[in-house]
């Protein structure tokens, strides 16, 4: 079983009590990842919510069959698979890769809502600072898209017409 201090190692986890990780610590299953071992396929079923103790993973998506588009990369402590907290669409947006041995804690989506709706007030401390991990990436993007176009020959054209 994974320990009660390795859960409060978890950025996400940071506004639990201990009762709340006690609740939650039967849900948590511990899993290695090797090196170059994907974690996930981007359109996978998203049941689980993962959190990276040690080790690092990438995020990446197919633009096509010879090109993979980083889309950032998780570290330790930092949780990744969102989709499986989704109300409606549970499906992976990326692929998640191993960039290293990764240590790896694995919680079913919608139990952990189910243990957030039970504790609201540390809910809503979890899903603000989701909310604000989503901002970040979505900026992010945003300036990615922005230098794409500004860059791109054709594009490029097109905004200075």
């Amino acid at each position: 079983m994974v320990s009660l201090d390795d859960l409060k190692k978890i950025l996400l986890l940071q506004d639990f009590t201990d009762p709340m990780l006690e609740e939650l610590q039967p849900l948590v299953r511990p899993r290695e990842g090797k090196e170059r071992e994907i974690i996930f396929n981007e359109n996978d079923p998203a049941a689980l919510l993962y959190m990276l103790k040690r080790g690092k993973v990438l995020l990446e998506v197919e633009v096509s069959p010879r090109v993979m588009m980083s889309l950032g990369s998780v570290k330790s402590g930092h949780s990744f698979g969102w989709s499986a907290l989704s109300p409606t669409d549970r499906t992976h947006k990326s692929n998640a890769l191993c960039t290293e041995p990764s240590e790896l804690f694995l919680v079913p989506g919608m139990e952990f809502l189910r243990l957030l709706d039970r504790h609201q007030e540390a809910g809503y401390r979890v899903m603000k600072n989701i909310f604000a991990i989503f901002k970040r990436r979505l900026e992010r993007r945003t300036v990615q898209l922005i230098n794409v176009i500004r860059n791109y020959p054709e594009m490029k054209e097109m905004v200075q017409e």
